[in-house]
């Protein structure tokens, strides 16, 4: 079973997927201590608000402008490249100096490096992969990721609790240390090489929103999936949400970073064979399902859960996230053309972070206007509609 697994991976995809996983040990390590770091440094809630709007704002947007500029320019690698680099180069530069605009300008720099990189990083796997194979090609991919994404929390308390304080000096330690894992996935990246794109793509133009008038081109199944897709994410708000409310059942602080941990885990683990699943199934059937589940998941929530409740509930909550996020790029991908694989991932991709980000705004507005189990009954409820909705609209 494994050499015939094995056959089915490339190396290049191994070589994305390490990337991948080092890049987010070096991502993740400072995801817990940011805001500490922030406030540290005098930054008010305000601007860290602020700071985060501008720099997903960055992200979402060139997601789609270098998606289209992969495919117009038929080249796929060095984009990768570069955008590993900058959200590399932008951990030192957080504890180089501490003014306000050189913050903006390395967190900044960090989302523009996702930009750059994203669409064209799954146009590869795409390519290495067969109509038949992309579940496990994606799954892999997301598995290595999110098991950095595990490593690097952990990793930066236990370097905070052998240093024995967590002052300003030692945070600015933790973002030069972060940069190790970072230069590593640099170096990987030349291990990849690009394959030809003969055709041109759909969209030619090279305007800096040039992406969006591949919406008028695409094809219907796409559009209809896209639609879906986009709905969704507007009511998928942060897992800090989640987390929220598992500390509002007056859990710890212990029991609630446990929590984020085992979810974590058991998404790495989950995500390889349930992207074998799906190649089974079907990509769009494990879609639906997996929004489904995140429909379960938000109810489980929403009724103020004990603590075996929330294992449960994240247990079925890294079963959806397996389910959903690589998957749906792996359908995107059989949907389009090769040509336009960049620029139609760069638009799903742009749209994606900005519902994204209001999503978390409308939960925020819910959860205090209201009261906390709102937001989840809501995001429950569309999830459902939303399923239902790719059953019959995606063909």
């Amino acid at each position: 079973m494994t050499s015939r697994f094995l056959k089915y991976i490339t190396r290049t995809v191994w070589v994305l997927s390490f990337v991948s996983f080092f890049t987010d040990i070096s991502s993740e390590m400072l995801y817990p201590i940011m805001p500490i770091y922030l406030k540290a440094i005098g930054f008010s809630a305000f601007l860290i608000g602020l700071l985060e709007g501008t720099a997903e704002f960055v992200s979402g947007f060139s997601k789609g402008y270098f998606g289209n500029l992969s495919d117009r320019i038929g080249k796929r690698v060095p984009f990768v490249r570069i955008g590993y680099s900058l959200s590399a180069i932008s951990k030192p530069m957080l504890a180089i100096f501490t003014f306000p605009i050189w913050i903006f300008l390395a967190r900044t720099l960090d989302r523009l490096g996702k930009g750059v990189r994203t669409s064209a990083r799954d146009a590869i796997l795409s390519l290495e992969a067969t109509p038949e194979t992309k579940g496990r090609v994606f799954g892999l991919h997301r598995g290595m990721d999110t098991l950095g994404a595990t490593f690097g929390p952990g990793l930066s308390l236990l370097i905070l609790f052998l240093l024995g304080s967590n002052d300003i000096g030692n945070l600015k330690l933790l973002f030069l240390i972060a940069f190790v894992p970072g230069v590593l996935s640099i170096f990987l990246t030349f291990l990849i090489k690009d394959k030809p794109v003969l055709e041109k793509p759909s969209v030619s133009n090279a305007g800096f929103f040039s992406f969006l008038s591949y919406w008028k081109i695409a094809p219907k199944n796409y559009k209809r999936l896209v639609i879906g897709l986009l709905l969704f994410a507007l009511i998928n708000s942060s897992d800090v949400f989640l987390l929220l409310m598992v500390k509002n059942t007056g859990a710890s602080d212990m029991w609630v970073i446990f929590s984020y941990m085992f979810y974590n885990l058991v998404y790495a683990i989950l995500s390889l064979p349930v992207g074998m699943f799906a190649d089974k199934i079907g990509l769009k059937n494990m879609l639906v399902i997996g929004i489904a589940v995140f429909a379960i998941v938000y109810f489980m929530f929403a009724t103020t859960p004990t603590a075996l409740i929330v294992i449960i509930a994240f247990l079925l909550y890294a079963f959806y996230a397996a389910s959903t996020e690589s998957v749906s790029k792996a359908l995107i991908s059989n949907l389009v053309e090769k040509k336009d694989i960049a620029t139609a991932m760069g638009f799903y991709n742009g749209f994606n972070s900005v519902m994204t980000m209001f999503s978390s705004i409308i939960a925020g507005f819910l959860w205090s206007a209201f009261f906390p189990a709102l937001p989840f009954f809501v995001s429950a409820t569309v999830a459902f509609c939303v399923a239902f909705y790719l059953k019959v609209a995606v063909k």
